[in-house]
C-alpha cells in the first residue's frame, strides 16, 4: 500500500480533531462574549459551559483518548511494513466510526447511539492490533 493511502484516514481524524477544537474555540468565545458565562466561573477549568458547548468540549478532548492507539498503530504498521489493503479498509471504517460518534456526541448526544458507534470503533480498533499483531509474531516465527 502507498504511504498516502494509508496516511489519508490519519488525515481524516486528524482533520475532525482541529475542526472540533475551533468549534469549541467559536462556542466558548460566544458564550463569553454573550455573558452567558463569566471567565471567573471557568478560569481554572471548572465545567460551567452550557450544555451544547460543554458537549463540543468533550467531544474535542475525545479525540485524545482512544485515537491515540490508533495513531500509534498506524505509525508501527508504516515503520513494519504491515499495513496492507485490509488495515486501510479498516483505518476507514474506524475513522468512520470517529466521524459518527463525534457528530452524536456534539449534537444529538443520544448516549445509546453514541456508545453503539463508540463500541464499533473500539472494536475494530482491538482487531486491527490483532491483526497487526498476529502478523508481527508470524514474522518472527518465520525467521
Amino acid at each position: 500500500m502507498s504511504v498516502t493511502s494509508i496516511l489519508l484516514p490519519v488525515f481524516v481524524q486528524v482533520a475532525l480533531t482541529f475542526f472540533l477544537l475551533f468549534w469549541m474555540g467559536r462556542s466558548r468565545i460566544s458564550v463569553i462574549r454573550s455573558g452567558e458565562v463569566k471567565v471567573k466561573d471557568i478560569a481554572l477549568g471548572e465545567r460551567n459551559w452550557p450544555r451544547q458547548t460543554q458537549q463540543v468540549v468533550n467531544t474535542f478532548h475525545n479525540q485524545f483518548e482512544l485515537p491515540v492507539l490508533f495513531y500509534v498503530l498506524v505509525a508501527l504498521a508504516l515503520v513494519t511494513r504491515k499495513a496492507d489493503l485490509t488495515f486501510v479498509v479498516l483505518s476507514w471504517l474506524y475513522v468512520a466510526t470517529r466521524l459518527v460518534h463525534a457528530y452524536i456526541y456534539a449534537t444529538v448526544n443520544k448516549v445509546s447511539w453514541r456508545f453503539q458507534v463508540f463500541l464499533i470503533g473500539a472494536l475494530i480498533l482491538m482487531l486491527m492490533w490483532v491483526i497487526f499483531a498476529v502478523q508481527i509474531f508470524a514474522a518472527e516465527a518465520a525467521i
